[in-house]
């Protein structure tokens, strides 16, 4: 039986644990606070199309307590990733695969073999290189989801819609680890499928959010609300634009125009982004891998990023201002 640990038991993190339970794994987690008492109490509650299921993890705080893995999933949102790395050293043996599930770039980035600007330290994630040297590329596995989940609750998680799930190796080879988890997570009810550029998977769906989540935490508007605003569609297109030319000088090329992808989220209806109920609820904000990382990497390819860096110097003064960001 494969032994899989999933780092934070969010929104996202205990779908994949609830999932990976159905696929017949052994799964634990690590988790904090009121979610840990809940999951200890009452199990993990997870509600798929208004049918709500109690799914037995072993929940811990401290990761020695669960041991070695054969995979761990680390499904934190970026400001905690520090601590990951400062904690994760438990759950690693020879041959554990770390799956990296997060929003905008990932600290690994330029670091698979034969990709642009290999070996790039991207400073804005991982500046003195604690996470590239607690979790090193060897051990990672890309990952970019394609559902919308929350947790209303603690111990509580609600899919809401979509089911797909994408992984790859950073450098975008074939590998039997890769389809050991697609297989699993296949047959734990996902539609799973292994990415032969991974890297460009991850950046088209940054494409997408790098916008919507900090221009609704700023103005605390719904997604239809922002779209809806001519002048502000047109600004999150020009920041788009500017992303997109980032992608072509690193091998991650976009053929959708920035109108079509906006024109995608306005058929989703009015939600609430992420960061939005981030802002809301008074947890750190992911401003560096969505926002800080690509003016970063834009600096690197020489592409011009002022609309990029407007949106970043707009979304770091509000987090500055709310406690929301470090100063």
């Amino acid at each position: 039986m494969l032994k899989v640990a999933i780092y934070g038991l969010g929104a996202v993190g205990g779908l994949i644990a609830a999932r990976l339970v159905t696929a017949g794994c052994d799964v634990s987690a690590v988790v904090r606070g009121q979610t840990l008492e809940a999951v200890k109490q009452a199990g993990l509650q997870v509600d798929i199309s208004g049918k709500r299921q109690t799914v037995s993890v072993r929940a811990e705080e401290d990761p020695a307590a669960l041991g070695e893995q054969d995979v761990v999933f680390v499904a934190v949102k970026s400001p905690a990733l520090m601590q990951v790395a400062a904690g994760i050293a438990p759950l690693l043996g020879p041959r554990t695969t770390v799956v990296t599930v997060m929003n905008g770039v990932p600290w690994w980035f330029f670091e698979g073999n034969g990709v642009p600007y290999q070996g790039t330290v991207l400073r804005a994630l991982d500046p003195d290189r604690r996470l590239a040297n607690a979790i090193p590329v060897e051990r990672v596995v890309g990952c970019v989801v394609h559902f919308s989940s929350a947790r209303p609750e603690p111990g509580l998680i609600k899919l809401k819609s979509g089911n797909r799930i994408i992984v790859g190796e950073p450098d975008g080879r074939n590998s039997d680890r890769v389809s050991e988890l697609v297989r699993i997570l296949n047959q734990g009810g996902f539609q799973a499928e292994a990415s032969a550029d991974i890297r460009a998977d991850v950046w088209y769906k940054l494409w997408g959010n790098m916008t919507m989540n900090p221009v609704s935490a700023i103005t605390g508007a719904d997604t239809v609300q922002i779209l809806d605003d001519p002048l502000l569609s047109r600004f999150c297109r020009d920041v788009m634009g500017e992303a997109a030319q980032i992608g072509e000088k690193i091998g991650c090329a976009i053929s959708q125009s920035a109108q079509d992808r906006n024109a995608m989220t306005r058929s989703l209806g009015a939600f609430r982004t992420s960061m939005l109920q981030d802002a809301e609820a008074g947890r750190p904000l992911e401003i560096d891998a969505l926002l800080t990382v690509v003016h970063e990497i834009g600096e690197l390819t020489g592409v011009p990023t002022p609309n990029v860096g407007s949106l970043l110097g707009l979304a770091r003064v509000f987090g500055r201002a709310h406690g929301l960001y470090p100063s």
